[in-house]
């Protein structure tokens, strides 16, 4: 199912946002960490139409082998996947390169590890859906430069939504788990699940 957030990541992905690629400097090496595969592609070809040269992990240990074959000078890691925390990524990176700029990816009801991330040196936390402007924008900031609140930001009960869909998926689309997990009624839960998705 592609959403609006989706083909609004399709239709910036030949970089008309973006800022020059030498802006980013000599070393243009980026690493994107997240276990949504189609979401990884459609990033990792609008970065690279940004200028960056892109490296893509789906799971903590291939972003950890990443690391260690070549620690990136930009990160950009999703904390939840699916064999574990991406601050171990962080933690990595860390380890053998001081100056990687790094953002992570994080979904609704994760701020709190995304704060963590930040103290453990990663530039700046997106929620997602994030789209390449936004990660390119956050990658370069200057210090102590903030990253600008998005122009349509997702309204509460999309938040809401996307929240409810990605249970849903975890459970493995099992209604009935679903529920139990969101502390809502089965039947409350399928009329949410038949609508539409708020914008």
């Amino acid at each position: 199912m592609k959403g609006d957030d989706e083909a609004r990541q399709d239709m910036r992905a030949d970089g008309s946002e973006a800022g020059s690629a030498a802006e980013l400097g000599h070393d243009r090496s980026l690493l994107l960490v997240d276990d949504d595969s189609a979401f990884l592609k459609r990033l990792a070809r609008a970065m690279e139409a940004r200028g960056f040269q892109t490296e893509t992990a789906e799971s903590v240990a291939e972003g950890i082998a990443c690391v260690e074959t070549h620690a990136p000078k930009y990160a950009v890691v999703d904390l939840r996947l699916e064999d574990g925390n991406g601050l171990d990524v962080i933690d990595a990176i860390r380890n053998l390169r001081t100056d990687t700029r790094i953002v992570v990816l994080t979904g609704y009801g994760n701020i709190a590890t995304a704060v963590t991330a930040v103290k453990l040196g990663a530039l700046d936390y997106l929620a997602k859906p994030a789209d390449a402007d936004d990660i390119l924008h956050a990658l370069t900031q200057k210090p102590g430069e903030k990253v600008e609140p998005p122009e349509n930001p997702m309204s509460a009960d999309r938040v809401r939504w996307e929240h409810i869909q990605r249970v849903y998926e975890m459970c493995d689309r099992n209604v009935s788990e679903t529920a139990r997990r969101l502390n809502m009624h089965r039947r409350t839960l399928q009329r949410i699940l038949a609508k539409r998705a708020p914008r």
